[in-house]
């Protein structure tokens, strides 16, 4: 996926979740940001950050703001991405996947979910794509911010299983230079319960990394996920039921 008219700034402020103000070739421009979430840790004043111009006269903001760079590492931020990305690379995949055909958000049950694909075999199945942006010493965790439309749509796709579909949750981390994926428990346990509770139920919990460039991300392959929760957190006599022992290898199906 590729962006046109990319160029570089630097971060000021942000004063609310849509807008932020950016220096850009000495002026202070506003921007809007492509991502509503809380991004404490990469929207720092004094860093880096990549913008794409529009050339639509309609918009109040000339530019959107797209990636950071965060030490080492070049961070896309656009939470409208990931979604493409997926559907470009398991289009790319479809033989290695064994997918017949794929489509891009479809409606099942409550809730719409961001791809569908029809497997070499026969069975339906659903994923849903989640952006990941939120990286500590090359762990990534999803969510930044308590999330309960998260939960719902992991919650819908383990009543596909039950139905006997194919389902997966598919984490696209929105860099390269990463050790692992799992989810934030400190911010919001009841979305890592969620995710347990839907592995077990036959949900495919996986994760990929991506080539991040300033006009440009594409997917890799897939990172190591780890669903278990932190020791400190758990109840006394939890430890077994929270270890899963499910291959979280590459394949969707």
């Amino acid at each position: 996926m590729k962006y046109p008219n990319v160029c570089k700034g630097t971060f000021i402020e942000r004063p609310n979740r849509f807008i932020a103000y950016v220096e850009l070739e000495g002026k202070r421009e506003v921007c809007h940001v492509k991502n509503t979430g809380r991004c404490k840790e990469l929207l720092i004043p004094g860093r880096e950050v990549y913008l794409t111009r529009s050339h639509n006269p309609a918009r109040k903001t000339a530019y959107d703001l797209i990636a950071v760079q965060k030490g080492e590492r070049l961070i896309n931020m656009d939470s409208q991405l990931p979604n493409g990305a997926a559907y470009e690379w398991l289009t790319a995949k479809k033989d290695e996947f064994g997918i017949a055909s794929l489509k891009r958000e479809v409606t099942h049950g409550n809730s719409r979910f961001d791809l569908w694909g029809m497997g070499k075999d026969g069975k339906e199945f659903f994923i849903e794509v989640k952006g990941v942006t939120l990286e500590n010493e090359g762990v990534v965790r999803f969510p930044d911010a308590p999330t309960e439309r998260g939960i719902k749509h992991v919650e819908e796709l383990a009543k596909c299983v039950e139905e006997g579909y194919g389902a997966a949750v598919l984490f696209v981390i929105q860099m390269e230079d990463v050790s692992w994926f799992g989810p934030n428990w400190t911010t919001h346990a009841a979305f890592g319960e969620a995710l347990i509770k839907a592995e077990r139920a036959g949900v495919m919990i996986k994760a990929v990394r991506c080539m991040v460039k300033p006009d440009e991300m594409y997917i890799l392959d897939g990172v190591e996920v780890k669903l278990d929760k932190p020791e400190a957190d758990m109840v006394k006599g939890d430890k077994k039921g929270a270890k899963s022992g499910r291959d979280r290898g590459a394949s969707i199906q």
